[in-house]
């Protein structure tokens, strides 16, 4: 009988999330790096070159990969023949875990979850809850999968009751371009099959855990069904010409899992969820023998690439004028710098109250620009901690409002905008840029100041003003209201040729 140790879990998690915080798994970095080399889009391959630089910054700086942190989720099977030396429960033991990882004074991770979700949602400071998932197995060791899973990929789950005579292939072609680019491709597609609506979205969850291997599946030839889907889906999104941050190209999904279980003879439960090209996660085992520290992967898994600067349109935030925002062209380069306003779900929130009640706001965003972010605390001597994009779309419906009684001239964010957010950005002769999901830390590197202006107790949620140089961004929605988004991946589905357009 193995004797596992209170203390052994709790550092082994806490370990294990802050290892995933800075280090991609290498399978993603040899996969995506090989997708950078076969990109034919410029835009794509742009943005595909951020994530891998910004990852080797991450492995080097032992810093975020993402701003957002993640909330946690634990597989844990445990061994029946273990015996445990420890006076917390085992959802105890692995918050403490999470609570140790997201405190830690050298990397502080950016706490996320929020309890009363339907209520107050307040934020619980520590990032726990985590998720568990607990099964008994036999043996005697304890079998541990973590993963920190953002909020903008997360909000992309689908889940349909298909017919039991209906397509899989065609529902997921159906149901992938509605999830637009949020989730951040490229990354993965875990796709859960049977069971029942809760086990399938457990499948799906599960499934990207695995390694990406889809070229190893390619070489050897489908043994089973599940695997004959993977082959099929991953030729078959790819050719929807989605591409990386949904811009348009060759790769939007490095692989496609797919996990089964028996179901209901009148059920066919089909569930996605993806991974965004912030893939973390981590697996040990525990055996009695103390924390299982990992093995840091080599600096060589990286290619070697660097950001050039020099091929962008510089913009003055504190002088650029309506009259030059109008000459932005719809997939091009621009490289800010100046000041940079900040603000996200819970800040706008609280605007669009204010300007309800006809109060003034504390900021004047009159020819201003804001940028959709929740940074990360800074640590030793950053101005600001990892700082990428938050899903640009939840802000949807607050952005005509700001655009008419604010005068914002501008908004950064990442993914696309919805159609009611394009028409009031060409009504009122605005515009919307994209920093790519997925580079946060390098990012940060081009803010060279931040201070709270506003709504300080939303924490990483308040208003701060940002004195960026040179941050780079991609024009995403110009003046009249021509969205990258939309022209991007058609002109590539269209260049791909595999698969007609598909109609939501």
């Amino acid at each position: 009988m193995t004797t596992i140790r209170q203390d052994d879990l709790i550092q082994s998690i806490a370990d294990a999330l802050q290892y995933i915080s800075y280090y991609h798994p290498e399978d993603y970095i040899s996969n995506l790096a090989a997708a950078y080399e076969r990109e034919e889009s410029p835009a794509a391959r742009d943005a595909i070159a951020q994530i891998l630089i910004n990852s080797r910054m991450c492995a080097e700086g032992h810093r975020p990969i993402c701003q957002d942190t993640g909330i946690v989720t634990v597989f844990l099977k445990v061994g029946m023949a273990v015996r445990w030396d420890a006076t917390l429960s085992l959802d105890d033991m692995v918050n403490e875990g999470v609570r140790r990882a997201y405190n830690h004074p050298d990397n502080k991770l950016r706490a996320s979850v929020l309890a009363d979700p339907a209520g107050k949602r307040s934020n619980t400071k520590d990032n726990t809850p985590a998720v568990i998932n607990v099964s008994l197995v036999p043996g005697n060791t304890v079998d541990v999968t973590v993963a920190a899973k953002g909020g903008g990929s997360e909000a992309k789950s689908k889940f349909a009751m298909l017919n039991p005579s209906d397509s899989i292939v065609d529902w997921v072609l159906k149901t992938v371009p509605t999830m637009g680019a949020g989730w951040c491709p490229p990354g993965m597609l875990g796709i859960g099959i049977g069971g029942t609506a809760e086990k399938a979205m457990l499948l799906a969850k599960e499934s990207l855990m695995e390694p990406i291997d889809i070229q190893d599946l390619k070489a050897r030839g489908p043994a089973n069904r599940a695997e004959e889907l993977r082959l099929e889906l991953y030729d078959k999104v790819n050719a929807l010409g989605i591409g990386a941050q949904g811009l348009g190209g060759l790769t939007t999904v490095l692989d496609i899992k797919v996990k089964d279980y028996p179901t209901h003879a009148a059920n066919l439960p089909v569930a996605i969820i993806p991974n965004c090209a912030a893939t973390r996660h981590a697996h040990f085992v525990l055996d009695g023998s103390g924390p299982v520290m990992l093995e840091p992967p080599s600096l060589d898994a990286w290619p070697r690439l660097t950001y050039d600067t020099s091929k962008g349109r510089r913009v003055n935030l504190d002088t650029v004028t309506r009259e030059d925002v109008a000459s932005f062209q719809p997939g091009e380069v621009i490289l800010l710098s100046g000041k940079l306003l900040t603000g996200r779900d819970a800040a706008h929130k609280r605007m669009i109250d204010m300007l309800n009640r006809d109060e003034p706001l504390p900021v004047d965003f009159n020819g201003r620009f804001i940028y959709y972010v929740g940074p990360v605390d800074p640590v030793r001597d950053e101005v600001v901690g990892p700082a990428g994009p938050t899903t640009a779309t939840r802000m949807d419906k607050f952005t005509r409002t700001l655009l008419e009684k604010t005068g914002l001239l501008g908004m950064v964010g990442k993914a696309e905008r919805g159609p009611a957010a394009i028409a009031a950005i060409a009504e009122f002769g605005a515009v919307y840029l994209m920093a790519v999901g997925g580079a946060a830390y390098l990012v940060s590197k081009a803010i060279k100041g931040a201070r709270v202006v506003a709504f300080e107790d939303l924490g990483m949620e308040a208003i701060y003003e940002f004195d960026v140089r040179d941050m780079p961004v991609t024009v995403a929605v110009d003046s009249r209201g021509m969205s990258v988004h939309e022209t991007g991946p058609k002109l590539w589905q269209a260049r791909i040729g595999k698969i007609p357009v598909v109609v939501a």
